[in-house]
């Protein structure tokens, strides 16, 4: 079943979206709201997503995350990481480990139901480029294979006016950790 907006949540959701890109010309310099907003009108099935993404309070932005690239990206753009997306642990395999106390999803099932992916390391620092963000929560970040498979997840933060990439246990979940996510029109 395809998943859509009704026509009202359309039209308000595109409001909150080009008040949120005109407000924050500096994470998108070389795009315009109207290519923005055509390329959303013509794939409404990604607009459910950036509302999907809204709804858990990521308040989506479109981030210019390489400066090669001429996608129109939308990133979790909160100040903290967003909070419909904390308390979960890495991955499925990191949930089904635990025996106890298990967190209530993990961050890449959640992501990939609503559809959406984790940022990486580089798309993390790159946002922080552009604001300060996850002062007092940290955030989940695609890890690579390698760190993964030794039961290790990676996530982000600033301190120290710096930003952080630190490795932990991919079971653990702590409520000021969840994740940022993207998705490319």
């Amino acid at each position: 079943m395809k998943k859509s907006l009704t026509p009202e949540r359309s039209t308000e959701l595109l409001q909150i979206l080009q008040k949120r890109f005109e407000k924050n010309m500096v994470r998108h310099p070389n795009i315009t709201w109207e290519i923005v907003s055509k390329s959303l009108q013509e794939k409404p099935e990604k607009l459910y997503i950036i509302n999907e993404m809204e709804e858990t309070e990521g308040e989506p932005d479109v981030v210019s995350l390489s400066k090669s690239s001429e996608d129109i990206i939308f990133v979790d753009c909160a100040a903290e990481s967003p909070k419909g997306r904390r308390s979960f642990c890495y991955d499925q395999d990191a949930l089904d480990s635990r025996k106890e106390h298990k967190p209530k999803h993990s961050a890449i099932g959640f992501a990939k139901e609503i559809g959406i992916a984790l940022l990486n390391e580089e798309e993390y620092h790159t946002l922080q480029s552009f604001g300060k963000f996850d002062l007092k929560t940290s955030s989940w970040l695609a890890t690579p294979a390698a760190v993964r498979d030794l039961g290790g997840a990676i996530f982000g933060d600033r301190r120290y006016n710096r930003v952080f990439i630190y490795h932990n246990g991919a079971e653990s979940y702590y409520a000021a950790r969840g994740f940022r996510g993207k998705i490319i029109l």
